[in-house]
């Protein structure tokens, strides 16, 4: 997850940029053309100086909430790990990654507000992420052994089958720093049988293994019963001393067959280097195992050449910090998506696909970081346009996927993957358009055709959902069901069958009729009270930190880091250099 620390400098930041013209932000070699997205802010509007003061207030309890999440489980379990003169797992990623780098962390949310019954288990209790070692990109998978001794929870299973799924989906090179107690037993039989469970862990450790996609463990603490079989199954094993690897430890060998053995004879780091042979290397302490994975790393032969078209990268022709006052969390505001784009993509060039056709979805080729991207996105803007086979005028809705907007943007996904283009997707929708006149130009047609193309794509995919994301609008915006290789939300997000006002009042309704039925009758401040206890719920469940506690999506970032975060997401996706052939099926045309 991104630091958002500065969140407070930005905002007073902004305040100065407003006295730059923007040709300030001009990017050097950037070529003028029609392609090139004009702005048209009023930086010192009251609705720009609002939309910020709301996004900062949101970005300062995210942050807030994140450097709790990064203590852990707290002062004394941290002092604990270093009593046994062992580094916190953080403080191993901080020496592994690169100097002056830093890890782009994934799931920092997972558990959120989980397991308060058995004390909570901050971020699961393990910490993943994306960074450079020895100029490398990796995913680094690390158990937080101040939670819990690092025990397994259902949802630290599946925190860590999601990141070896990302490095499965883009081949990138994985190193697991192990710290853990095994699976936490209260909980069991939600850990441990099912595919998402713990032991899909070792299935996947098989399967990278199998793809050729380079596994480093190192065992820094413990590693017992079936985690056990986690390490063995990478291709390089580490261990330092005082660390143990077994699969049942002295107490349970004791219990079961009667044999007294030490921890360090039944499973220590010398005995596996010494007699057993399952450690490559025995290190003596944590420092001495990072510089040794870092050597190896650095001997990995070079990745394949990206298959994707790559450039020089160039800046935006505007402030990516605008972001804050061009968007409203409000969904009843309206806003042009290309002033989004504008801030997102090299030399704010986007070559606009139809762009007088369909305009409630907006499709286009840019660049962003160098990687050439087809973009898909919603016009929150409402738009005048001509009814179908007709010359009357008519005003399609902001956020509303029609049938012409849905063709068009299923076919340029087609033109995506016919070309080798990856997709970006930007979410802020309401869902498809209903009523008669949307039922007989075949809405639900044009949805499937999109669905389909969407659900069949095989270029990386990646969504970022910056407002609403709703019903089946989810599902054609490549929602998690539709596998993007990663899936940011910003803090304004909101996600679900349908918006909160809408559901509240569908499901208060509801149970207004379940009462009459019992024979019960509330009064108008009953009935208030009850809508608002239903809305209160719903809204909760629609937060992306919510979301993000059940792995829904992989960070909710600062919407002034979103470039970064599609730069790293496009970076890992450019090192699987192999496309399966595209097929679409039956398309209803």
């Amino acid at each position: 997850m991104f630091n958002l620390a500065v969140v407070s400098v930005r905002v007073h930041i902004r305040t100065e940029l407003r006295i730059l013209e923007p040709a300030t932000f001009s990017c050097e070699g950037c070529r003028v053309s029609s392609s090139v997205l004009k702005t048209s802010i009023n930086l010192k509007s009251p609705d720009f100086e609002k939309n910020t003061r709301s996004m900062a207030e949101l970005l300062t309890a995210i942050k807030n909430e994140e450097e709790k999440l990064r203590e852990g489980g707290g002062a004394k379990a941290i002092e604990s790990q270093h009593k046994k003169n062992r580094l916190t797992a953080r403080e191993r990623i901080t020496h592994l990654i690169d100097p002056g780098t830093h890890l782009f962390e994934l799931g920092i949310y997972a558990a959120y507000e989980m397991y308060e019954e058995w004390g909570g288990a901050p971020s699961a209790g393990t910490i993943t992420g994306l960074a450079r070692v020895s100029g490398r990109l990796c995913m680094i998978i690390a158990n937080d052994a101040t939670v819990k001794a690092g025990a397994f929870f259902p949802m630290t299973a599946k925190k860590v089958i999601r990141a070896q799924n990302i490095a499965i989906d883009n081949h990138i090179p994985t190193i697991y720093l192990v710290d853990s107690a095994g699976v936490f037993l209260p909980l069991q039989e939600d850990v441990f049988p099912d595919t998402d469970d713990f032991g899909r862990v070792f299935r996947n450790n098989a399967v990278m293994s199998a793809m050729g996609i380079p596994q480093i463990t190192a065992i820094m603490g413990m590693c017992v019963a079936g985690g056990a079989y986690l390490p063995v199954m990478c291709d390089h094993i580490l261990m330092t001393e005082g660390s143990g690897l077994f699969l049942a430890g002295p107490a349970l060998v004791q219990a079961a067959i009667g044999q007294k053995t030490s921890a360090e004879e039944l499973g220590g780091a010398k005995m596996h280097a010494q007699i057993s042979g399952t450690v490559d290397f025995r290190e003596p302490n944590d420092e001495s195992c990072i510089k040794r994975i870092r050597a190896i790393v650095d001997k990995m032969g070079a990745p394949n050449p990206p298959i994707f078209s790559h450039a020089r990268p160039k800046e935006p022709l505007y402030p990516v910090e605008e972001l804050y006052g061009i968007f409203s969390g409000n969904p009843a505001k309206q806003y042009d998506m290309r002033e989004v784009i504008a801030r997102l993509v090299d030399c704010s060039e986007f070559e606009e696909y139809r762009a007088e056709y369909g305009e409630t979805v907006l499709c286009g080729y840019a660049r962003i970081g160098g990687w050439a991207v087809g973009i898909v996105a919603n016009q929150k803007r409402h738009v005048q346009t001509n009814a179908p086979g007709s010359d009357q005028k008519r005003i399609e809705f902001g956020g509303v996927i029609y049938t012409e907007s849905a063709e068009k943007a299923a076919r340029f996904i087609l033109d995506c993957n016919q070309n080798r283009i990856p997709l970006i997707f930007l979410h802020d929708v309401n869902g498809f358009m209903v009523g008669k006149d949307a039922e007989w130009s075949g809405i639900i047609r044009a949805g499937a055709k999109m669905v389909n193309a969407v659900a069949n794509s095989v270029v990386p995919k990646i969504s970022v959902i910056l407002g609403g994301s709703f019903g089946a609008g989810n599902y054609a915006m490549c929602g998690k069901a539709y596998d993007p290789r990663f899936l940011f939300a910003w803090p304004t997000a909101k996600f679900a069958v349908m918006s909160g006002d809408a559901a509240a009042n569908t499901l208060a309704e509801i149970k207004l009729k379940q009462l009459e039925r019992e024979g019960k009758k509330l009064d108008e401040k009953a009935q208030k009270d009850l809508f608002k206890s239903v809305k209160s719920t719903y809204d909760h469940q629609t937060d992306p930190r919510y979301a993000a506690a059940r792995l829904w999506l992989d960070a909710i970032i600062d919407p002034a880091q979103t470039r970064d975060a599609i730069i790293w997401s496009l970076n890992a996706a450019a090192l699987n250099a192999h496309l399966p052939e595209f097929k679409t099926g039956v398309l209803q045309t």
